[in-house]
């Protein structure tokens, strides 16, 4: 009887769980028996694995074989399975040490041919087996950089299966064609990209070179709309843009990811994680380093936003932007439903999906803009335009928004239409993305510095107690919010959102603390209503 075990990793969600993968060879009938929870696709990992062994001039053990997959309590899906699958059979059938793989995480999809092709995920998979206590894994080739991510682990990065063998057995290592014939698409990188995934579906992780890069310059006029862009991007708040069609709200939004700064390299692994878990991550850019930018068509589901699917949950638009923007262009347009699940990862900063296969937790916390016109045609705010909307029908298409929805962004501007001398260049281009973006990054330079021994990064994650208590404001600042609170006219909740728009409005004046002129700024950034001073560019007036 031959005994032996390799490890693998089984995902839900972006986090790993470490499974020891056992083979067990008895006397009896050759047949090929697969245990522990597994998917369709993991019960496939049979007919590849034994491919996979004969084709590479290894001998498959003709006796009864057992592979068990442990603990088999969790959920298994995926082909990852496949190179720990076969590194367990062979050592069972003492073709190599059943001791060298015994600690040994293995990660990826076998060809028939024996050739190991990358799958997704590798990033999370290894993070996990770091936290185990594990310090070496192999891995396709493909994705050895995308592994060696992740501090005290040690990466063997490997072409096929006789490879493998090799290098476990001491034997020469086999010569091994790196890369496809020129002019051929190379097919083992189709197990890292989703279908359809890409710009086409509203996501953009980075801009290539050659590529036009989204400039601020290039908006016409909208001088409050530029400066609540500014506010937004220095202190992490939720913005609402406000009005009619061609007014430039989708121009703002798409230029709103160049002025937030780099991510921070805890940051980029999160966002990294979950990338290539979803499929999104570009081979050879094995690390995020920019805001994700998300901007899904409003007839997404629900489940496509917050996450879902057939059996354990996948990242839906939320966790794609986790750490980036999510634009939602036309939001009354989206489902009601929709855009009501999105309150509770706009509070917290993470999604729990429960479904039947299994609770997953997923990060969520992004930066959201939304989009709106007046009313169905766009024209109710235009005079002279000939809206035909009745009111009801203007009534029911804002009211799309809810409340309590409206209630967690902080700021909301009517985006006006250009006039002619803005349009035309007469009155100059406005500042660049360079530029704002410097002030930006001083901006959250000082909060930093503030925050610094918190666990908070950001005005918009303030605790309002905190604000209240720990970073008290100038003396009488706030008696113009504490009014319009006592009128009803502001929830805590928006009394809270507003003085954290207060301190990001000081931060980038430079200021120590708020104000009274920077309370009335953000109060007229989450109202619309004139409060006798306005954010512009560059500071307050």
């Amino acid at each position: 009887m031959g005994f032996a075990r390799a490890c693998s990793v089984a995902l839900v969600g972006v986090e790993g769980v470490v499974v020891e993968v056992q083979a067990d060879l008895e006397p009896g009938v050759a047949a090929f028996t697969l245990v522990g929870l597994p998917d369709k696709s993991l019960v496939e990992s049979r007919d590849r694995v034994r491919a996979a062994v004969v084709n590479s001039g290894g001998e498959w053990p003709q006796r009864k074989l057992t592979v068990g997959l442990s603990p088999a309590s969790v959920p298994k899906g995926g082909s990852g399975f496949d190179l720990a699958v076969a590194a367990a059979v062979l050592g069972a059938a003492e073709r190599i040490d059943p001791a060298a793989i015994a600690d040994l995480v293995l990660i990826g999809e076998l060809g028939l041919d024996g050739r190991v092709r990358p799958v997704r995920g590798v990033l999370p998979a290894v993070l996990a087996a770091a936290e185990a206590g594990y310090r070496q894994v192999v891995v396709p080739e493909r994705t050895a950089g995308e592994a060696s991510l992740v501090p005290g682990v040690s990466v063997l990065g490997v072409r096929s299966l006789r490879q493998l063998i090799a290098v476990l057995t001491d034997e020469p290592v086999p010569e091994e064609p790196t890369e496809s014939e020129p002019g051929r698409p190379d097919p083992t990188l189709a197990g890292l990209l989703v279908p359809g995934a890409g710009v086409g579906t509203g996501l953009s992780v980075r801009t290539g070179a050659g590529e036009h890069r989204p400039d601020l310059a290039d908006v016409a006029g909208q001088e409050a709309a530029r400066a609540a862009l500014e506010v937004s991007a220095a202190g992490g708040h939720h913005l609402l843009l406000h009005g009619p069609p061609g007014a430039g709200k989708t121009m703002l939004a798409e230029r709103l990811p160049a002025l937030l700064p780099p991510l921070s390299d805890q940051e980029s692994l999160e966002v990294t994680a979950v990338h290539s878990v979803a499929g999104m991550l570009p081979p050879g850019e094995p690390l995020v380093r920019t805001a994700p930018y998300c901007a899904p068509h409003h007839s997404a589901t629900m489940q496509s936003l917050v996450g879902g699917g057939n059996g354990l949950p996948r990242p839906g638009a939320v966790s794609l932007a986790h750490r980036g923007v999510l634009f939602l262009d036309e939001a009354p347009e989206f489902s009601v439903r929709a855009l009501d699940a999105l309150r509770q990862p706009l509070e917290s900063g993470h999604v729990v999906v429960a479904r039947s296969a299994g609770v997953v937790r997923l990060p969520a916390r992004f930066l959201m803009i939304l989009a709106a016109n007046p009313c169905p045609c766009g024209r109710h705010t235009l005079h002279g335009a000939g809206c035909e909307c009745p009111p009801s029908a203007v009534r029911r298409y804002q009211s799309r928004l809810s409340g309590p929805l409206l209630d967690r962004v902080d700021l909301r501007v009517d985006v006006r239409p250009v006039n002619r001398a803005d349009l035309l260049g007469r009155s100059g281009r406005g500042e660049s993305t360079a530029v704002v973006a410097e002030r930006v990054r001083e901006a959250r330079a000082r909060s930093a510095a503030r925050l610094d021994g918190t666990p908070w990064s950001v005005n918009s994650e303030l605790p309002g107690h905190e604000l209240r208590t720990r970073w008290p404001v100038a003396p009488g600042a706030l008696a113009a919010a504490e009014r319009d609170l006592e009128r009803g006219l502001l929830t805590a909740r928006g009394m809270d959102r507003v003085l954290r728009v207060a301190w990001t409005v000081a931060d980038l004046a430079g200021r120590d603390r708020p104000a009274a002129r920077d309370v009335a700024v953000a109060l007229e950034l989450r109202t619309g209503v004139a409060r006798g001073a306005t954010a512009v560019a560059g500071g307050v007036s």
